[in-house]
């Protein structure tokens, strides 16, 4: 069995559909992705129904689908719990609505809650905070490097930024993290890689195999999934 971890797709579904497609997976293989599958990017719904369907098309496949910060403001939006709901539109959010053909201009949840499908509600409700999967942690943001796993809380697993990604932490994991955009995979070994390329931005959609520690990645707007082998996996500072 192999693991892949995906970082932030951000509503960019004809990318994600070529990168799945590209990823050597066989049965008892597992896909883990890291969150942020929504906002700015223009087919979020798209994204959404491509995932929901994946594990009935590759009944083989372990799917783990984590929850990233902007799964968690649409949440709130809808009050279905979550924080941020009033961040929601100004964080790429409307590009979300408007990918499910909602275009007012003062939407509310009232209004929302109609128009999603039910598969989706109950995927968005249903990701996890995070993933245990020894020797790595994998998480949408990162962790606050002061505390224990277990009195991390739900703000600094989906937000967390430069505490987090400027420090070592004492957890005995290697933490696989998104949320923060790096023009290339960001590598700080054995504490943490980054793997939010930036794809919603004009760069990459990035997939870790974390047992032949290799990368699968995809420009934006492209078709072809380019496959590279990191060299110095145990290095402090690693190069591909």
């Amino acid at each position: 069995m192999k693991s892949f971890v995906i970082g932030d797709i951000h509503g960019c579904e004809r990318e994600v559909r070529y990168l799945i497609d590209g990823l050597p997976l066989v049965q008892g293989d597992r896909l883990v992705f890291l969150g942020d599958y929504i906002d700015r990017g223009p087919h979020s719904s798209g994204v959404v129904s491509f995932l929901t369907e994946l594990p009935k098309q590759l009944g083989s496949v372990e799917f783990v689908f984590l929850k990233g910060n902007h799964e968690d403001m649409f949440l709130s939006f809808l009050g279905l719990g979550g924080a941020h709901g009033d961040m929601f539109l100004m964080n790429g959010g409307r590009a979300t609505l408007a990918s499910y053909s909602i275009k007012s201009e003062k939407p509310t949840a009232a209004e929302v809650m109609p128009i999603l499908p039910p598969e989706h509600v109950t995927f968005y409700r249903q990701l996890q905070r995070y993933y245990l999967m020894p020797p790595f942690l994998c998480v949408h943001a990162g962790i606050d490097p002061e505390k224990p796993l277990n009195q991390q809380s739900e703000e600094e697993l989906l937000w967390i930024r430069n505490k987090f990604i400027f420090a070592s932490h004492p957890l005995p994991h290697t933490i696989l993290f998104g949320h923060t955009p790096q023009h290339a995979v960001f590598y700080d070994l054995p504490y943490k890689v980054g793997l939010d390329t930036g794809l919603v931005y004009g760069n990459m959609l990035t997939c870790l195999d974390v047992d032949e520690k290799v990368l699968y990645q995809i420009g934006l707007g492209k078709k072809r999934v380019n496959r590279t082998a990191i060299r110095r996996w145990n290095a402090t500072r690693l190069s591909t």
